[in-house]
């Protein structure tokens, strides 16, 4: 690390530096945080009191904070150190529920300053274990509408018969058409409580949603394709463009809105100033043989290394390909990795338009 520009973490308009402490028994390095700055205490306590409920107790003061079980080892640490030394350092006591049980970590301590440093910290832990999770749940517009599946297998059907030599190009790398659909925004929602939350909030985006389409369903055209990148030869993901019917950008509009509305609510990450919208129908980490890898659904991934194809012919070919039309009537909260009776993603929320 170099010491004259360490990295950084910012945490409600906070700036700490991250300093990496190796413990030999986890595979990936932890990581420990220290404040850049001066020892603000009074407006520490503020922030953390607007936030956390810190009630006053015979000897001093209590505050309990919600955090998935799966995380409860990283603030524990190899032997109790980790606890300790946050115990030590803010004059607290941190009591952690059972390996496996949700509830809440309680933070009890003489003084609301120490309640509040011992809470900011633990924080710091569980944000920076979030941030190396793959995602859990995608909000997305599904395009597995009959009509659409029906043209994408079509399409399927007409470039493997014309194209299958060239390089890359591979059946298993065709997206699965009862998947189809348009992701908005990705989520790690890492406990029952999260998915819990990240329901409510889309039902929160219910009325500017039906506002926004009148209270009726969206008539899309899913026409054309277009690939991700600089190089036809050299291609990933290739997608099908999806337009309103009426030439509005509606779509658009409830698209950027639900990923405003859940990156203020903390539970997802702004990547651009607009979603890009496409129902991507050829993926090469669908390729036989590419998977992740996880223990216990989280934890270090290993992906193999992508195999791209040949676009070329596909894009001259099939460039302007009209894969159908249909009525988008709802925004979905899907489980990654998971399917329902129709082979779409298993929903763990969803909102209609009408």
């Amino acid at each position: 690390m170099d010491v004259l520009r360490p990295p950084l973490i910012n945490i409600n308009g906070r700036i700490y530096r991250r300093n990496i402490i190796r413990e030999e028994q986890y595979e990936e390095e932890e990581e420990d945080f220290s404040y850049m700055g001066p020892p603000e205490s009074e407006e520490l306590e503020a922030e953390t009191s607007e936030s956390h409920f810190i009630e006053q107790i015979d000897n001093g003061f209590r505050c309990g904070i919600d955090v998935p079980a799966v995380i409860y080892k990283y603030i524990i640490g190899k032997k109790g150190e980790t606890r300790k030394r946050l115990e030590t350092e803010t004059k607290t006591t941190i009591n952690i529920p059972k390996h496996g049980v949700e509830g809440q970590i309680v933070v009890t301590g003489p003084h609301k300053s120490a309640v509040c440093s011992a809470i900011t910290r633990i924080e710091l832990l569980v944000d920076n274990f979030r941030k190396k999770q793959p995602f859990t749940h995608f909000l997305s517009f599904p395009l597995n509408d009959p009509k659409i599946q029906e043209g994408f297998l079509r399409f399927k059907d007409e470039v493997l018969e014309q194209y299958s030599q060239d390089s890359g190009l591979d059946e298993s790398i065709f997206q699965n058409p009862a998947k189809l659909h348009m992701t908005i925004g990705t989520l790690t929602l890492l406990s029952a409580s999260e998915v819990r939350k990240a329901c409510e909030s889309l039902r929160d985006c219910q009325n500017f949603i039906r506002n926004t389409t009148g209270g009726k369903p969206l008539p899309l055209q899913v026409a054309g394709i277009e690939y991700m990148n600089d190089d036809p030869t050299m291609v990933d993901v290739l997608y099908a463009k999806v337009n309103t019917k009426d030439g509005s950008d509606k779509l658009q509009v409830i698209a950027d809105r639900l990923v405003d509305y859940f990156v203020v609510a903390e539970q997802m990450t702004k990547q651009w100033d607009r979603v890009k919208l496409h129902g991507t129908v050829i993926n090469t980490l669908f390729r036989k043989g590419a998977t992740e890898e996880a223990s216990g659904g989280f934890g270090r991934q290993t992906t193999p290394e992508r195999e791209a194809f040949d676009a070329r012919n596909i894009l001259k070919s099939f460039g302007a390909y009209h894969f159908g039309e249909l009525e988008l009537n709802t925004v979905e909260l899907s489980q990654r990795y998971s399917a329902d009776s129709t082979g779409y993603y298993s929903s763990a929320g969803r909102v209609r338009f009408s």
